[in-house]
């Protein structure tokens, strides 16, 4: 496996081919935790893994130096996946120094007893000399965390970059031009929509500030290393952080006894007479990591579920609220379902809706238990709208 970067940079990290769950987040290829190692005269580790895998870190710190000559010990973040395993690291690096800025010292604080760590704390703009190799590190405020930060290594143009660029996606290999770029950029896609979509201003300003810095290697904290196709991921990212949509039209719902079934199968049929892309998405086939995949570039959805206790269905309410705490912006939106007694699911969806600020494309188109034909045809005309405004865009 080809572990090396650049003539200073090492990839030191763990492939964790097992992992399916990231906080919520299925993760049917695994992920990987990247660690590297900065050669120089006091070298310096970049990141850790999460803390059951630190035999294996240090294992591979081993195989190029003797842990007492690591001099420093960058925290980029605080969350478990890279700061996990960084007090057993500390203990078995006895001459290292944490560095990292504020804010994650805080946070550090938090998840272990600092008060024995020789600790340097930096600011955003400050360089550190490695001898032979300078790090420059630039906070990255909510990208993912209020304490995230990104490192650069000037001589050799290496932006170690943290969460952003990043997938969860465990493999062979280190590279971008190693692996299979449509999983590659699915993943990302995936990540962003999952990971990062409710900070798409703060990544816009990131990508602001880092991109105009020279960059030959972009190195994530999950996946791929990007020496290859930097360029393709950064323009997926400028689309991702303002949700610019696709002419998709996503149709999600819940159903009870098939009725809302029926009214979604119609809405997808009155899309397809359109040139507009389809995605109708049974809750009960996918997961919520799918679905927000999918809404991240949709044009407009149409959510379903059938009135149950004077609201709807819990899988939907899961997801909806799901969607409402990652926050895509720039879409338009319309609900239906069945109902025996009140249709008071619509009213739980509309209310959904509006938190999330997606336009309204119409009334909901509601039905008493099973559609007849009518319905069934005003559904369809629902999904050519629906299919309209997509194109639209």
């Amino acid at each position: 496996m080809n572990t090396q970067l650049s003539k200073s940079v090492t990839w030191v990290g763990y492939v964790d081919w097992a992992v399916r769950d990231f906080h919520g987040y299925r993760t049917p290829r695994g992920s990987t935790y990247n660690a590297y190692l900065v050669a120089g005269a006091h070298p310096a580790l970049i990141d850790t893994v999460k803390a059951p895998y630190v035999d294996s870190l240090l294992a591979h710190v081993r195989e190029r130096l003797p842990l007492e000559q690591i001099a420093y010990l960058v925290c980029n973040h605080a969350e478990p996946d890279h700061a996990g395993g960084l007090a057993q690291v500390v203990a078995a690096c006895p001459n290292a120094t944490v560095i990292c800025n504020k804010k994650c010292a805080d946070a550090l604080r938090h998840h272990f007893d600092t008060s024995t760590w020789k600790m340097r704390l930096v600011t955003d703009g400050e360089t550190l000399d490695l001898g032979g190799c300078t790090l420059q590190f630039f906070d990255t405020p909510m990208v993912h965390w209020p304490e995230s930060m990104a490192t650069y290594l000037i001589e050799e143009q290496v932006l170690f970059s943290m969460d952003a660029f990043g997938q969860h996606c465990a493999g062979p290999w280190r590279f971008d031009d190693e692996a299979p770029m449509d999983v590659v950029m699915a993943e990302a896609k995936t990540y962003y929509a999952n990971i990062v979509m409710p900070y798409g201003r703060p990544v816009a300003a990131v990508l602001e500030r880092l991109g105009a810095l020279p960059l030959q290697i972009v190195a994530p904290s999950h996946g791929v290393i990007w020496r290859s196709h930097f360029a393709q991921i950064l323009e997926a990212y400028q689309a991702w952080v303002v949700c610019r949509p696709a002419r998709k039209v996503v149709i999600l719902f819940s159903t009870m006894w098939d009725s809302t079934r029926a009214m979604a199968q119609a809405m997808a049929e009155g899309v397809e007479e359109t040139a507009a892309d389809l995605r109708l998405l049974d809750l009960d086939a996918v997961h919520d990591t799918e679905v927000a995949a999918e809404v991240l570039d949709c044009a407009c959805l149409a959510v379903g579920s059938p009135t149950l206790n004077q609201g709807i269905m819990p899988r939907l309410a899961s997801t909806l609220t799901y969607l409402r705490g990652l926050k895509p912006v720039g879409k338009a939106g319309i609900v239906f379902g069945s109902y025996g007694w009140a249709a008071r699911g619509v009213d739980e969806m509309t209310h959904y809706l509006q938190t999330m600020q997606i336009t309204s494309l119409g009334e909901a188109v509601t039905c008493r238990f099973r559609p007849d034909a009518a319905m069934l045809e005003k559904c369809r005309e629902t999904g050519r709208v629906l299919a309209r405004y997509a194109l639209t865009k």
